[in-house]
């Protein structure tokens, strides 16, 4: 299982579900909802069902669903995973989460995947990129 809120995908998406997809049979995504990315992050450009749609579409993920807006184990406890997937930013502890999980009743292993070698392709650091752009563009040229 792997977690995130994939908003606008970029090739960090990618390369971090290839990575978890390598860790077993079967890769299930949990698309976060709405709700939590603007609890979490921010206000999302692309709205969850879309999200979930485009992460279910790619290549290493066999099924994608949409996460509790509640409970982040509550999917957990439903889709009994043996490994959780983790990308290098992500907030969670990998110890805090395996004891929470074993304490539902779905003893697991959480894995850190190391982070993509091009951070500049990142959602936040893309969308600063296109600001700058068009900024520029906006100016008169002399």
């Amino acid at each position: 299982m792997a977690t995130g809120v994939f908003d606008l995908l970029h090739p960090g998406h990618v390369f971090f579900l290839t990575e978890a997809r390598k860790l077993g049979d079967e890769l299930v995504v949990v698309v976060a909802r709405d709700k939590t990315a603007r609890r979490l992050k921010r206000e999302t450009y692309v709205p969850e069902n879309l999200r979930r749609e485009m992460v279910e579409a790619l290549k290493p993920v066999d099924r994608a669903v949409l996460g509790s807006t509640t409970d982040i184990y509550e999917t957990v406890v439903q889709e009994r995973p043996n490994i959780i997937a983790l990308g290098y930013d992500q907030i969670w502890n990998e110890a805090e989460v395996e004891a929470e999980c074993a304490r539902r009743g779905v003893p697991l292993k959480v894995v850190r995947i190391k982070a993509y070698p091009h951070d500049e392709l990142a959602t936040r650091r893309l969308v600063e990129r296109i600001l700058e752009r068009a900024s520029a563009a906006r100016e008169p040229t002399p």
